[in-house]
């Protein structure tokens, strides 16, 4: 799948050009609180990557920064802030048989990071219709993302909850360089190999500091 797309049931196409910016252009926001998560690989899935998050919330306004290193190269990914969950990243023990391989799968990992609450695209909309818009998410192996977007009010409120998780998606589980079908093919969609869908980096956004001094 290296260097192609494949078509996402209406939602995206995994086929367009992978020559996408990494960066989305952001103005941050002024005042706020801050929330931070460290980025670690996801248990069992073969990821030897790391990353930091960072969101600062004011009021329903959220500028997004996310770093991410070491990841496979020039392949998408997809991330998302996931809420309501128990608010932590998926544990081994959450890992299944996919085609004879344990992983952790992204529906494997729902019960600890939650359903997805922001897509945290380059441009255009971040609602969870934007899920897997992999034309719009980074597609290099180490890239730093910022973005100021509006955030739903239930994202806000999981958020301050401290029941909010980032999630970074992509996987070379046999480091053979590509997505492929070692693990299978994804549930999100059959035509979709499931390395490509997969969670990579995860973390919990916990509260640092309001930037007021409230």
């Amino acid at each position: 799948m290296k260097g192609r797309v494949l078509p996402l049931l209406g939602i995206a196409a995994f086929g367009l050009p992978l020559a996408l910016p990494a960066v989305a252009s952001a103005h941050p926001v002024g005042d706020g609180t801050r929330y931070e998560a460290r980025l670690a690989p996801v248990a069992t899935n073969r990821v030897d990557a790391a990353g930091t998050a960072s969101v600062t919330l004011s009021g329903n306004k959220a500028t997004i920064t996310v770093n991410a290193n070491r990841l496979l190269d020039s392949a998408p990914h997809a991330q998302h802030i996931h809420i309501k969950g128990s608010g932590e990243c998926p544990a081994a023990d959450a890992a299944r048989n996919h085609n004879g391989h344990k992983a952790i799968s992204t529906t494997d990992g729902l019960p600890a990071y939650g359903k997805i609450g922001t897509s945290l695209t380059t441009k255009g909309d971040t609602s969870p219709n934007s899920a897997l818009a992999v034309d719009r998410f980074p597609s290099t192996g180490s890239f730093h993302y910022t973005r100021t977007i509006t955030v739903t009010p239930d994202v806000a409120r999981q958020i301050r909850a401290n029941n909010a998780v980032i999630v970074v998606h992509g996987i070379d589980y046999n480091h053979n360089g590509r997505y492929d079908s070692v693990l299978g093919a994804s549930e999100l969609d059959p035509k979709l190999p499931q390395e490509a869908t997969a969670p990579a980096l995860c973390g919990p956004l916990n509260a640092m500091h309001n930037m007021n001094g409230r």
